[in-house]
């Protein structure tokens, strides 16, 4: 066995990604029998790392959705209520954590894919910035990042510390294994409004502020903020990314002599369909609004050193709200709403995490959302460090 930092420690990977001679399905019915002929540069960092790798965690059909409920293989139920959705698209990382089954499971984030299901199950979930860790590049097509949920702060720290590039083309400085909180009292732009200007819900817009409370105490420095974005002209470039990866994927099908409308779930062919009445030059023109974006995030770091947020409009909803029988133009209006707060950090490759910080009255975990200039993770460990520390929440269990 490896003799790394995690040397014997249960360990799970989500089923998007590959481990040499084991089943990888993508969570669909296209892979049902796919078997992995090599292994991802971040799952052999892990085996060498000490991990023990115990199986595969459940994920929508390529990650495409916001819940863990695919038609291949069925609903990933929330250990804190078993009717309610466990987030996407590491979904089923974040339930095996939450339940205790595991410290920390590997987890991927495209558009809120780590923060959303942390947020659902009540774990620490840091999103990476763009490029920073192993088998990553910097390239503005890669919206998606790979790391891990826990239980813990240290945990995400140390596998952080052990994942991240530190090869002489990184593109960020290594930053190493941070191991506590800071003294340095920060600048906190603080938003309940979401991309779109509208509030999310009573019990998440209580935690926030609540959260926002909390720093304060700290001896932070919280203003009222907003979000240097409009949603409308967000999501209008978002979805044509979305599409793309969509419409790879019914080409894919369709090399691979399959039906794509027998094989691939409603929301994934629609995705596909969107895109193909796109004009030509969609994509060059989303990724040079992401660039602008990117720009106007850059000078809003200029004047606060985090950003806090909600991570999502509402508690988890109920296992079926964003289900692959969904019609698909309810389900574009229903994630469009849900997910108004992740997508922006993937689309600028900015670090976020959520910090499992408030129950709502009915007792569904919420997470708060803090985000930062890229490459800046040091300091939001250091943060979640602190709120750890003030606000614990080691001890809390769902029944």
């Amino acid at each position: 066995m490896p003799d790394g930092p995690f040397k014997g420690v249960p360990y799970a990977i989500k089923d998007l990604v590959d481990l040499k001679g084991t089943r990888c399905t993508s969570g669909s019915r296209l892979f049902a029998n796919h078997i992995s002929t090599k292994t991802s540069p971040t799952v052999a960092r892990s085996i060498a790392a000490g991990f023990l790798i115990l199986g595969k965690t459940n994920t929508p059909e390529f990650g495409l959705n916001a819940t863990t409920e695919s038609i291949l293989l069925g609903a990933c139920h929330n250990p804190w209520n078993l009717a309610r959705s466990s987030g996407g698209s590491s979904g089923g990382a974040a339930a095996a954590v939450a339940s205790g089954m595991l410290p920390v499971a590997y987890a991927s984030d495209g558009g809120g894919s780590i923060r959303i299901p942390s947020s659902c199950c009540g774990v620490f979930g840091l999103k990476p910035s763009r490029g920073r860790m192993v088998g990553a590049n910097p390239n503005q097509e890669e919206v998606a990042v790979e790391h891990c949920v826990s239980r813990s702060v240290r945990d995400s720290a140390r596998v952080f510390a052990w994942n991240e590039r530190q090869d002489a083309a990184a593109p960020l400085a290594p930053i190493g294994f941070i191991s506590g909180p800071s003294s340095i009292r920060r600048t906190i732009g603080f938003a309940t409004k979401d991309i779109y200007g509208l509030e999310p819900t009573a019990p998440v817009k209580a935690v926030i502020e609540r959260t926002a409370h909390l720093c304060r105490t700290l001896g932070h420095r919280v203003e009222e903020a907003r979000l240097p974005v409009n949603g409308d002209e967000f999501i209008r470039n978002y979805i044509v990314l979305w599409g793309v990866w969509a419409d790879r994927i019914v080409d894919l099908a369709k090399s691979m002599g399959a039906e794509p409308d027998t094989v691939l779930e409603p929301w994934t062919l629609y995705s596909s369909e969107h895109y193909g009445h796109q004009p030509a030059r969609a994509l060059h023109d989303a990724f040079g609004y992401f660039a602008e974006l990117s720009r106007r995030f850059d000078a809003f770091f200029q004047r606060y050193d985090l950003m806090l947020s909600p991570v999502l409009h509402s508690e988890a909803p109920p296992l079926g709200y964003l289900g692959p029988q969904t019609p698909v133009d309810v389900m574009r209006e229903r994630l469009h709403r849900y997910v108004s707060y992740t997508p922006v950090h993937n689309a600028t490759g900015i670090p976020a995490m959520s910090v499992p910080l408030g129950l709502s009255p009915s007792g569904l975990p919420i997470g708060s959302h803090f985000a930062s200039r890229l490459g800046n993770e040091r300091m939001l460990f250091e943060l979640a460090y602190e709120l750890e520390q003030s606000a614990p929440w080691a001890g809390r269990w769902p029944a």
